[in-house]
């Protein structure tokens, strides 16, 4: 055996991967230096965590609660939750699934309000913004989509997001972030603090009960 051409493969090797390990370490670091600058209360830390985050808080919230005016709420909320609370922000997971984490739970809250005021479903058409003076068709038309493609589409994303929202929350929850957000079982298993085990079971579960409300659709 050649132990000069194995040890040439292996320095190959650690040097790939020390190259890997040190971009690691400089996201680490730079995440660590704004999370810093954030519990100084920096405003431009907090318009960059507003800036960046917002939008992904924002389409997650909606899908949990499928109705645009609470999620604009809960965004707000989960913001304002977020800076009061990043002090004590340990670092065990990323900032976005801190940030996810703080989301789902004003959802929760926020969801059970909502069943036991026994509010009607907000997923219909009439569930997008009125208050601009234009009607569905004229917005469907400014988009400069075909009226019949994009009504079908909105009837099916209408579907979905119904279905979505007749499952139980902690299958919901799952089935959100699993195959709508793209989180792998790993990050929903620390987003929901629960084990790999639970977060199979969950979407499993979700999708077969998503499954059997689109059927016939």
């Amino acid at each position: 055996m050649s132990i000069g051409k194995t040890i040439a493969i292996d320095r190959e090797g650690i040097r790939q991967a020390a190259l890997a390990a040190g971009k690691d370490t400089a996201f680490d670091e730079a995440e660590a230096q704004f999370i810093e600058r954030l519990r100084d209360q920096e405003s431009e830390a907090l318009d960059i965590l507003i800036n960046r985050y917002s939008a992904d808080l924002y389409a997650l919230l909606f899908r949990l609660v499928g109705n645009q005016y609470e999620a604009e709420d809960l965004l707000q909320e989960t913001l304002i939750s977020a800076v009061r609370g990043i002090k004590s922000f340990r670092g065990e997971s990323s900032l976005k699934t801190w940030l996810t984490r703080i989301a789902i739970n004003h959802s929760r809250s926020r969801l059970r309000k909502i069943k036991r005021q026994i509010l009607s479903t907000a997923l219909s058409l009439t569930a997008f913004p009125e208050n601009d003076g234009q009607s569905i068709a004229d917005r469907i038309e400014a988009a400069g989509e075909n009226a019949e493609d994009a009504l079908l589409r909105q009837e099916r994303e209408t579907a979905v997001l119904k279905a979505l929202e007749k499952l139980p929350d902690i299958y919901r929850e799952a089935v959100v972030l699993c195959d709508i957000e793209g989180l792998s079982y790993e990050e929903i298993a620390i987003t929901l603090e629960i084990n790999l085990g639970t977060v199979k079971s969950r979407i499993s579960r979700g999708r077969e009960e998503l499954r059997r409300q689109l059927k016939d659709f």
